[in-house]
């Protein structure tokens, strides 16, 4: 079947050169990335991720993560996986 659909949208520059960015690390095009997604919301009948508004308890622990309260420190994995700092 020919590619002869054609898809415009408004978005944020400095949102367009970052995903483009990521894309082209990932050997992906914006086209290739968009069919892609379109392919996934097919096979998915809906959005292929989540789409949820987090709850008050979510909400203050990502506000205390980018605060940068309670946060833990880890030497490195193994440290991590055994529970000591």
């Amino acid at each position: 079947m020919s590619k002869t659909g054609m898809i415009r949208a408004r978005i944020e520059p400095s949102v367009k050169q970052d995903a483009e960015e990521i894309l082209k690390d990932l050997g992906l095009s914006v086209t290739e990335a968009i069919t892609l997604f379109y392919r996934q919301v097919v096979m998915h009948r809906g959005l292929p991720f989540q789409v949820r508004i987090p709850n008050e308890t979510t909400r203050a622990a990502m506000q205390e993560a980018l605060d940068g309260i309670n946060l833990s420190e880890w030497t490195d994995l193994d440290a991590l996986k055994a529970g000591h700092r």
